[in-house]
C-alpha cells in the first residue's frame, strides 16, 4: 500500500490509489488492515480513490473488514436514513445549507473512533465534505478559552416539540416515556416534561479531549454547531422570540448554563476556517477518518449528492 498527498500544498487527507485498474479494494483491506488503520492514525484521514467502490453493499463490506464493529446512528442530532447494515445516508439538510466542521457526536459522552464516508454520486457543484485537524484548532484557540471549556465542558440543551426538529423517539431510540427515563438516567441526560408534551433534555459533555494514542489535545465538542446563533437570522430571530434561549429547539451554553459569549463563538469558528481542507468528491471515493483527530463538514451544492457513512468502535473517556 503506497500513500501519498492528495495535493503538493496539504497533507490531509492521505492518498491511496490503485497501482493498476483491476485492484480489489476489499482484498486490499483485508491484507492490509492493521496498516491502513495505523495509517488512519498517523494522517488523520485516508482517500481511497481510484477504486471500484459500486454499491453501499461493497461500501459496508470494505468498513467491516477494517474494524472490530460497526455503530448504530444513536443519540441523533441530525435526519438520516438507514441504508443497511450500520450504513447511514449523510446529514439530509437542503442542499444550500452548510454544516460546519465537527467531530462525530462530540455531544455525547461516548462517540465512534472512526468514520468513513463513500461518495456514490458526486454533486454537480460543491457538495465538498471539508475536514480539518481538530489538534490544530485546539492550539488556534487561545489559552484563556481553552482552560475555560476545559473546567466547564459544554451543555446541550434540546427541546422536543411536535414537527419541529427530530423526535425524541428516533433522537434516543425509544417508543415510550418510560423507555425514554430510562435512556436518560443510563446515560446521565437530565429531562423534564414540559406543557404540552414538551421534552427537554440537558447533556453535558466534555469540551476537549487527550488523544489516546497520540497524547496531543484535541478540539472535541459541538458547542458552535448547537448554538442557536449557527441558525439563520431570520430563523434565529423567530425562534428567540418565541421560545427564549432556553427553549429553543437546541442550543449549547457553558457546562455550568452560562451563556457562551458571542466573541468566543467567533474564536472557534475562525479557528476551524483557519485550518479547513476541502478537496471535490469523485464518484466512488471513500474516506476513512480518525474522529478523535479530524472534524469533518458539508459545503453547499447543486445536482445530485449521495454520500452514504458508516462508524466503528465506541469511545469513552
Amino acid at each position: 500500500m503506497i500513500i501519498e498527498q492528495l495535493t503538493t500544498y496539504e497533507s490531509l487527507p492521505a492518498l491511496v490509489r490503485p497501482d493498476h485498474r483491476d485492484v480489489d479494494l476489499l482484498g486490499l483491506a483485508e491484507r492490509e488492515r492493521e496498516s491502513i488503520r495505523r495509517a488512519t492514525v498517523e494522517h488523520g484521514a485516508i482517500l481511497f480513490r481510484g477504486f471500484r467502490v459500486e454499491s453501499p453493499a461493497m461500501f459496508n463490506q470494505f468498513c467491516r473488514l477494517l474494524t472490530h464493529e460497526l455503530l448504530p446512528y444513536t443519540e441523533r442530532s441530525t435526519p438520516r436514513s438507514h441504508v443497511e447494515g450500520e450504513v447511514y445516508t449523510s446529514t439530509e439538510y437542503p442542499p444550500e445549507a452548510t454544516i460546519p466542521l465537527h467531530c462525530e457526536m462530540a455531544y455525547t459522552k461516548t462517540w465512534p473512533s472512526y468514520l468513513w464516508f463513500y461518495s456514490q454520486i458526486a454533486a454537480e457543484t460543491g457538495g465538498e465534505t471539508p475536514i480539518c485537524d481538530a489538534m490544530k484548532v485546539y492550539q488556534l484557540i487561545s489559552q484563556k478559552t481553552r482552560e475555560r471549556f476545559a473546567e466547564l465542558g459544554v451543555l446541550y440543551v434540546r427541546n422536543f416539540r411536535k414537527g419541529i426538529d427530530l423526535p425524541w423517539q428516533e433522537v434516543y431510540g425509544v417508543s415510550t416515556e418510560s423507555e425514554l427515563e430510562a435512556y436518560c438516567t443510563a446515560h446521565d441526560i437530565g429531562f423534564e416534561w414540559l406543557e404540552q408534551g414538551v421534552l427537554r433534555t440537558r447533556a453535558r459533555a466534555q469540551a476537549v479531549i487527550r488523544h489516546p494514542s497520540k497524547g496531543q489535545m484535541v478540539w472535541f465538542n459541538q458547542a458552535h454547531l448547537f448554538h442557536v446563533s449557527n441558525l439563520e437570522p431570520t430563523l434565529r430571530g423567530f425562534l428567540l422570540k418565541r421560545y427564549t434561549e432556553l427553549g429553543v429547539p437546541r442550543n449549547s451554553f457553558y457546562g455550568d448554563g452560562s451563556a457562551i459569549e458571542p466573541e468566543v463563538l467567533a474564536e472557534i469558528r475562525a479557528a476551524y476556517d483557519q485550518v479547513e481542507v476541502a478537496f471535490p468528491w469523485e464518484a466512488g471515493d471513500v474516506l476513512m477518518v480518525d474522529n478523535m483527530q479530524v472534524s469533518h463538514g458539508r459545503k453547499p451544492f447543486t445536482g445530485a449528492r449521495k454520500t452514504l457513512v458508516a462508524m466503528a468502535e465506541a469511545f469513552s473517556q
